[in-house]
């Protein structure tokens, strides 16, 4: 790692003293930071692993059951009814803290189930579909929620990985090879210093 290009002086020798302190602390902070943000993904992801199984289960109960109302109520009536549906979704951007840091998501606000059909021309098999498609949107909305976050905490990983890195392998380095560098040349200074000094001290004894 090559030193830093900056004379060798005491006032240099300070600076870069303190500039590799703040270094070392940065380095430390950004470490608990970096730890903090994987444990706080990790969680994220097993929450995913969770959705995806509850997911899986309410597609197998949605489908089959919207399959038992096509072979029950027929294709022409299930479309009658499904034009007849009509929903509207609330989905807005929301703030959300995790690892100590403010991320934005998304939120949708599902509304009430409702009857859109009479009585006389409902079947059994079509409310329980609606009720199970109700389910199944609920998981999705929320799964893509919680998948916003930890694509954004993997970023951020990532981001505090590559500063990590940087201070470990470039910066630290070259703070600590100038300032053994600075040492060294004023090190030897004195020594010269001395060295003269003593010359002439002896010089006028003589």
């Amino acid at each position: 790692m090559a030193k830093l290009n900056i004379a060798p002086t005491k006032s240099n020798l300070l600076a870069i003293k303190e500039q590799l302190n703040v270094a070392v602390d940065g380095y430390d902070l950004l470490e608990q930071k970096r730890e903090i943000l994987v444990m706080e993904l990790m969680r994220m992801v097993e929450k995913v692993k969770m959705l995806e199984r509850e997911i899986d289960k309410a597609v197998n109960q949605a489908y089959p059951a919207l399959r038992n109302m096509l072979m029950t109520v027929g294709g022409d009536r299930v479309e009658r009814i499904a034009k007849g549906v009509h929903y509207d979704f609330d989905i807005r951007e929301k703030d959300v803290t995790a690892g100590g840091m403010s991320f934005k998501s998304v939120e949708v606000q599902l509304p009430k189930q409702q009857l859109f059909y009479s009585f006389m021309g409902t079947f059994a098999d079509s409310d329980k579909v609606m009720v199970e498609f109700f389910k199944l949107l609920n998981l999705l909305t929320e799964m893509a929620s919680i998948r916003t976050i930890a694509w954004r905490l993997a970023t951020e990983v990532k981001k505090t990985q590559r500063r990590v890195n940087a201070l470990d392998k470039m910066i630290i380095p070259q703070d600590k090879e100038t300032k053994t560098y600075i040492e060294s040349v004023l090190e030897e200074r004195e020594r010269e210093n001395t060295f003269v000094l003593k010359s002439l001290k002896n010089r006028k004894n003589k």
